[in-house]
């Protein structure tokens, strides 16, 4: 546990372990450094340097993550961070700017079960959970322009349903995200859409599909096997029901896997009853799996093909494949991954 898991109570008690005497506002401050500032207590010039260095000396308030950091040769529009946790676990997280927003890509486990084969993050297998404060300080570490947080990084969120929706609640209220600009992903586990429906914030809803009919889907996505199509049809109508948010549909398009025209058919049958928008992104390369993505042609064949069958469909452009840093490639390993890339040093 570090700073990013300590609720306001916690944080004054360690400002008054480590500076005892100290005014009740020095913990105010601390507060504000951490989720105004997104800075550590030992940033914070606000506080007498005594303070600072005591503060810093405190396991409590230290950070939980360091890091090593890569930029992408696009100009420093996508970076990524290689965070080693206090147990030497590594997760993965991204930053990618577009004019009027910057999405920052989180992990909440460090590896994952789902053995989704053409994932590295699946390939690579599951670690364990990260805590609440260990997906915030991700967002806290990218910076204070963050405008959006995705939950697409390393893990299933839904596998680690109490401390992402802790997370969640921890953005909105104490980093004043709007629930409009969270977002969470999942393969499909039902169980977790349907506590979703039931809360208060209504974060947007991805489901990474990649397949529209079972026996496909159970070969690509194992989970599908325990919550097939129909079950999690059903969860996504309640969700949209419950919280009036659009349903996207993440399709990675796999050359002769599932980017054939019936594939188009089936997937705008089953995104049309659900108002799903699809957004299409060519599969990116991996080391453990063979297939190649869609090419460009293909690409552009299967979203006429949806636009045909009256889907809603955006084709994405892949962020920072140099730097293994697109939808996929994250696996938590040291960089440099990348022929002839250097990690940078890590400013946060």
């Amino acid at each position: 546990m570090a700073r990013y898991d300590l609720d306001r109570d916690a944080v004054a008690a360690a400002v008054d372990r480590a500076a005892p005497g100290a005014p009740r506002y020095r913990a105010d401050q601390v507060w504000e450094g951490l989720y105004r500032l997104r800075v550590g207590p030992d940033e914070l010039t606000s506080l007498p340097l005594p303070v600072r260095r005591a503060l810093a000396a405190d396991p409590a308030l230290a950070a939980a993550l360091s890091c090593e950091q890569e930029v992408s040769a696009d100009g420093g529009a996508t970076r990524k961070w290689v965070w080693r946790l206090a147990d030497g676990a590594r997760v993965e997280s991204v930053l990618m700017y577009a004019p009027g927003r910057a999405t920052v890509c989180v992990s909440t486990q460090a590896g994952c079960a789902m053995a989704c084969g053409f994932c590295a993050t699946g390939q690579a297998g599951f670690t364990r959970h990260l805590t609440p404060g260990e997906i915030v300080e991700q967002v806290a570490r990218a910076g204070r322009d963050v405008t959006h947080v995705v939950f697409m990084g390393m893990g299933e969120p839904l596998a680690n349903y109490d401390a992402t929706w802790a997370a969640v609640r921890r953005l909105h209220g104490d980093f004043g995200l709007s629930a409009r600009r969270l977002t969470i992903s999942t393969v499909g586990i039902v169980p977790g859409i349907r506590r979703m429906a039931d809360e208060d914030l209504p974060v947007n809803l991805a489901v990474s599909l990649h397949a529209a009919d079972d026996a496909l889907r159970d070969e690509l996505v194992p989970i599908n096997r325990r919550y097939p199509l129909a079950a999690l049809a059903a969860a996504c109508r309640d969700y949209v029901d419950a919280t009036h948010r659009r349903l996207s549909f993440e399709w990675a398009l796999m050359a002769g896997v599932n980017d054939r025209p019936s594939d188009a058919a089936a997937l705008a049958a089953f995104a049309r009853p659900l108002a799903a928008h699809v957004n299409l992104i060519p599969l990116n390369p991996t080391p453990g799996y063979p297939v190649q993505g869609s090419p460009p042609a293909a690409v552009r064949a299967f979203r006429d093909a949806l636009r045909s069958h009256g889907a809603n469909v955006t084709v994405r452009r892949p962020r920072g494949r140099d730097i293994d840093a697109a939808c996929g490639q994250l696996a938590g390993q040291a960089p440099p991954r990348s022929a002839g890339r250097a990690p940078a040093t890590c400013h946060t």
